[in-house]
């Protein structure tokens, strides 16, 4: 109830300190204006006749009037009453009231409702009193006279009131909802209501107490086994008080009844309560149940090491490691944007020249000049077709004389078309610059890599453990060795010795190679490797195959646990709720460089191709991520299961639009202007960007600060793989279950020095399957040298006499 009443009682009126003063002043006025004018009208209308006389004296002041108000009165009641409506003129001044209280927030009234009653009563009273009074005096006003003067003459004095009460009756049908289906609801819903009020309610007479009296023996001859029981004065006492509270809201005692009342059978209530006390003497208890927080033993022990030791460090190790600093990127002096006016006006002036040339229309065009590129963004007229412009890219490009035109139609998330043109002098973007920017200073990516800036001259980072896999290109000297250096440069100004380690392959082996110094710290290897950095193919094969078995080995540890991603263990682990004697280890994110991915496709092909597709489908959640970059672009090299897995690429300059749509899967890649400008495509829209310049002094600089600091033993030590082809072919092989062609099969590979599968098929006339399985036989018996990837295998026999002897040994 009191809940109910707080709900119901007006808020006070204090609403007004938050309005501003001209709301005030307007609702104040039209509420003043509402007063006055019926006020005005009422006066009018009990000394018309006396001041009809005096319309029009205005200004005259020796001519008085009997109004309230005075002359103004006088005037009110002869523009609205006399002249217009009749007394509907009160609606008017009504309305003004409503109108004044809405400015002022005091809705009282439903504002729209209200003002479509007051309009139709407006229209309907003037035509109403004009028939009822015919025209005399000025209840009707002008406005309803004329109305009933002309209806009376077109339909008669019988249609004139068929249309005022048929007007009338719909306005009540459509208002109340007056159909017959509801009326006879609602008379059915009042019987009902009354019957249960004067059976409940009214005093009993006698005549009605001896019909309840035969009605009770009837009952129980009907149900002889119901009994009777008395009803507990506390119980009257407590209904009564309840018939006699009422809510300010309750306008009949039926609605506190059905809110309030529960009926129960007597039977179910005996049955339930067969011995109901008739006093309160028994002490009755009541006790509310406490909620229990039950610890699982495994939380209450990781709160207990918590609480004595803290939660885990895992910087602990390194806990005098320094962050490399700022210091050691080279800065490069002023790189604020120049700009150029006059070189912007004669780029605006070619291009909406050579597009009127061409009949298209330009109704606005905007530039936004970025460190390399400026973007002229232009809004066609209406009825332009966006590839009338869009196949002009090579006249625009020929009319501005610049190398790098690239069209955007149309931009994504406008209503405009780009064209992007390079600068004549382009500003530089530094590392230090973007390292030194709050935006990465104050990152919380986990995994944070800062490209460069965009061309609107933003600084643009992504979250590599959200890519989660970036496949670059580019052609040589386009600026991809300095994309790879500034990321792997973030990632490391960013991340701790134990939270990162990275896996670089490098064929090239002078790309990665100056990473060398920071292997007890970054970077991860093979328990037998010699370096960190892989050269070899035979090794990057069995780092791929053992990132896939550390790949494997996280995932038990992720279910062990009972998380989702890395990010969840850590926290887990970080707060002691995992034990190390289970194996559980804290996982830091391992990400894998690549720098020339064509080289490893062209000499090992699917071995390299598969273990890569595996880390790119289900390395996401374990925190092991993937860089690989290619200078050649091509479909044999970029597969569709790579490409499938690396939804985040970035593109440099290319040759050709073909490699350009391999990257991308649409041009553009192949009108870039070099030097560190690139386009990146996150999986939904394709942005250009300046990558930041970090020169290889710098990189140098950041390898020797860090290598000079206290670092783990070793490098991070990936798990044990061996390729166990050869030995369990070898062991697997027995000369007396040799293939009938396999002495053959060795001749012919003797003789021409080349071990090739498919020559023993045209040779033999044999199909791949069984010529495979030769060739098997022929590497365990030491016939022929390991598999070489794209070419053919070693040849272990010189000469044909000395495999004969071979043969023979083998026939004993």
């Amino acid at each position: 109830m009191e809940k109910d009443k707080k709900k119901l009682t007006p808020k006070p009126a204090d609403q007004n300190k938050t309005l501003s003063k001209p709301r005030i002043f307007f609702g104040i006025l039209f509420l003043v204006f509402s007063v006055v004018a019926a006020l005005s009208f009422i006066s009018y209308l009990m000394n018309w006749k006396a001041d009809q006389s005096q319309a029009g004296t205005m200004l005259d002041k020796t001519i008085k009037s009997s109004n309230i108000f005075g002359k103004i009165g006088d005037w009110l009641g002869n523009i609205f009453i006399f002249e217009s409506i009749g007394i509907a003129a009160f609606l008017v001044a009504f309305l003004f009231f409503v109108f004044g209280m809405m400015i002022l927030k005091k809705n009282y009234f439903k504002p729209w409702k209200t003002i479509g009653h007051s309009l139709f009563f407006i229209c309907w009273l003037p035509i109403f009193m004009g028939a009822l009074t015919k025209g005399d005096g000025v209840l009707s006003g002008v406005y309803g006279f004329q109305i009933m003067d002309f209806l009376n003459a077109v339909i008669g004095s019988a249609g004139l009131w068929m249309v005022i009460l048929v007007s009338m009756g719909l306005y009540f049908i459509l208002e109340f909802n007056l159909r017959p289906s509801s009326i006879k609801a609602k008379l059915s819903n009042l019987n009902d209501s009354t019957i249960g009020r004067v059976k409940g309610m009214m005093p009993r007479s006698e005549e009605n107490f001896e019909a309840d009296e035969e009605l009770e023996e009837q009952a129980q001859q009907d149900a002889p086994n119901v009994t009777v029981t008395e009803v507990n004065p506390q119980q009257e006492v407590l209904h009564k008080e309840i018939e006699t509270i009422k809510t300010p809201n309750q306008t009949s005692f039926e609605e506190v009844e059905e809110k309030t009342t529960v009926t129960l059978s007597p039977a179910a209530s005996t049955a339930e309560k067969p011995n109901v006390p008739k006093n309160d003497d028994i002490d009755f208890k009541v006790e509310v149940a406490k909620t229990i927080d039950i610890i699982d033993e495994s939380d209450r022990k990781s709160q207990e090491l918590v609480d004595k030791h803290g939660y885990y460090d895992h910087r602990l190790e390194l806990a005098k490691f320094q962050m490399p600093t700022i210091d050691l990127l080279r800065d490069y002096g002023n790189e604020e944007i120049s700009v150029n006016k006059e070189e912007l006006e004669e780029n605006k002036n070619k291009i909406v020249g050579l597009l009127k040339n061409f009949n298209v229309g330009i109704s606005e065009i905007k530039a936004t000049i970025g460190p390399t590129v400026t973007l002229y963004e232009i809004v066609p007229e209406a009825g332009i077709r966006v590839a009338s412009i869009k196949k002009l890219q090579d006249d625009i490009a020929l009319n501005l004389s610049a190398l790098g035109i690239r069209i955007i139609a149309p931009m994504p998330g406008k209503g405009t078309i780009g064209i992007e043109v390079p600068r004549k002098n382009p500003s530089m973007v530094s590392m230090r610059s973007v390292i030194a920017s709050q935006k990465f200073q104050n990152s919380d990516m986990d995994l944070p890599v800062v490209f460069g800036k965009t061309i609107s001259n933003e600084i643009f980072m992504a979250d590599l453990a959200k890519m989660p896999h970036l496949l670059m290109a580019g052609a040589t000297g386009q600026g991809k060795s300095v994309g790879i250096n500034a990321i792997l440069t973030s990632l490391l100004y960013k991340k701790h010795p134990s939270e990162l380690k990275f896996v670089m392959v490098d064929p090239k082996k002078v790309e990665l190679s100056l990473y060398s110094k920071i292997e007890r710290h970054y970077l991860a290897k093979l328990p037998d490797g010699e370096d960190a950095i892989i050269t070899d193919t035979h090794k990057v094969i069995n780092t791929l195959n053992s990132l896939c078995i550390e790949m494997d080995q996280r995932y038990d540890l992720l279910k062990n646990a009972f998380c989702k991603n890395i990010k969840e263990y850590n926290k887990k682990f970080s707060e002691r709720k995992l034990n190390p004697e289970n194996g559980h280890r804290y996982l830091p994110y391992i990400v894998l460089v690549v720098d020339e991915f064509a080289d490893l496709i062209m000499t090992a092909g699917k071995e390299v191709e598969l273990p890569i597709a595996r880390l790119a489908q289900l390395a996401r959640a374990v925190g092991i991520h993937l860089i690989v970059a290619t200078q050649r672009p091509s479909v044999n090299v970029i597969t569709g299961m790579i490409k499938a897995n690396f939804p985040a690429r970035a593109a440099f300059r290319v040759i050709s639009s073909v490699d350009s749509r391999t990257i991308l899967d649409s041009p553009g890649a192949d009108q870039l202007i070099g030097k560190g400008d690139m386009l990146y495509f996150n999986g939904n829209e394709i942005m250009r960007l300046q990558c930041a310049f970090v020169d290889t002094p710098e990189v140098e600089k950041i390898a020797e600060f860090i290598g000079e600091q206290k670092g783990y033993a070793s490098a991070f030590m990936l798990p044990e793989y061996s390729s166990d082809e050869s030995t369990s072919t070898v062991n697997a092989f027995d000369p007396n279950e040799k293939d009938a062609l396999f002495e053959d099969a060795a001749r012919i590979l003797v003789s021409t020095q080349q071990g090739s599968t498919s020559m023993l098929q045209r040779q033999l006339k044999l199909g791949y399957n069984r010529a495979g399985r030769i060739m098997d036989q022929l590497e365990a018996s030491g016939v022929v040298g390991g598999f070489n990837g794209a070419k053919a295998r070693e040849v272990l026999i010189s000469d044909l006499n000395s495999l004969e002897q071979f043969l023979e040994e083998l026939r004993k």
